[in-house]
């Protein structure tokens, strides 16, 4: 019989506090989406010092806007002393437009079609399946990628999400992924091409296309122009369980653990059936860490439940996709983020 754990109130109380903030992660998130759809973080950085100030700015209610940058000092992401508020460095990721900026990833998270999706999450692990349809009003079948081509405002606000994300793993890939002669890549399901784009900044003979719905292709084109790379740049308005461009080199960031493993499998498939002769691919994923372990990707993995079709997946389970559709991982490396590029030969 094992003897009994001694009650060490200390102990308790550090397990009830670690607890109590899982809990309300919630109450953090919606905190973050107040700060970001309120420009409160901008408008300090811009130059206003109080909570009367940025009110002012935003024509919004003062005292609620002092208790909201109250908590937020309180938290980190604001500094306070002697009555005027300031932007941390922590809280400077929540900036529009800086580099690493996590402001869109902020308000995605925490937008209405993200929390809905997971007001059904208990159902979802019931049923095996992501019950985002219902919860969101769509019809069966249907995926969060339908709701955002009829919400076009919410689609663009994912599209500049997954723009950020890859702000924050691109410094990290663009050295590690080698393009030394290759004059085509094709970013599948790139949205703002944010990663080919970069890309093309080193390889100077790289053509970049970006491939994804319609609704996507007008911010891609932007993010070309704003680059001032419109003149090697291709956004392509399509469905890649359809067709891929032609290229020499795929890129799939974050996409695979979009879908289940069947339209994995025609992802691939359409890649290599239009790739040309000696392609390569990246793909570029968090991969499972052994159960216990610490890591995103077991937590992503519910995420993909809750809002997706699709899963996290480990090395043997990207291989037996990669088996199936005429691809061979021949390498793997580990970014300083969660995320691994793993690079493809076409056989």
């Amino acid at each position: 019989m094992t003897e009994a754990t001694p009650f060490d109130p200390a102990r308790m109380v550090a397990n009830t506090n670690k607890m109590l903030g899982m809990i309300t992660g919630l109450w953090m998130s919606q905190t973050m989406r107040a700060l970001c759809d309120l420009r409160i973080v901008d408008h300090l950085a811009d130059g206003a010092t109080t909570s009367a100030e940025v009110a002012d700015l935003e024509h919004i209610d003062p005292s609620a806007t002092f208790r909201l940058m109250r908590a937020a000092a309180g938290i980190g992401v604001l500094g306070y002393a002697d009555g005027k508020f300031t932007v941390t460095e922590f809280g400077s990721l929540l900036r529009a437009g800086v580099p690493g900026s996590m402001r869109d990833i902020a308000l995605v998270t925490s937008a209405p079609f993200h929390w809905q999706a997971w007001s059904q999450f208990p159902e979802a692990i019931r049923h095996g399946r992501t019950q985002a349809p219902a919860a969101l009003g769509l019809p069966e079948g249907a995926t969060s990628f339908d709701y955002f081509a009829d919400h076009p405002e919410e689609g663009a606000l994912f599209a500049a999400a997954m723009s950020n994300a890859t702000g924050m793993i691109t410094e990290d890939v663009s050295p590690m992924i080698d393009l030394t002669g290759v004059t085509s890549a094709v970013d599948v399901g790139g949205a703002n091409g944010a990663l080919v784009l970069t890309l093309m900044r080193t390889n100077p003979e790289l053509h970049g296309i970006v491939l994804d719905r319609p609704n996507v292709v007008p911010g891609a084109e932007q993010a070309a122009r704003d680059a001032a790379l419109t003149d090697r740049f291709t956004a392509v308005g399509g469905d890649f369980f359809v067709e891929v461009p032609q290229a020499e080199v795929y890129l799939l960031k974050m996409i695979l653990h979009d879908w289940d493993d069947d339209d994995c499998v025609r992802i691939l498939h359409n890649c290599r059936t239009s790739a040309k002769p000696g392609a390569r691919a990246f793909v570029v994923e968090t991969v499972l860490d052994p159960i216990g372990e610490p890591g995103l990707a077991a937590m992503l993995d519910l995420n993909m439940l809750a809002v997706t079709n699709g899963q996290e997946r480990d090395l043997s389970e990207f291989d037996a996709l990669y088996a199936k559709t005429g691809w061979q991982r021949v390498s793997q490396q580990q970014t300083h983020t969660a995320h691994v590029i793993q690079e493809l030969i076409a056989i």
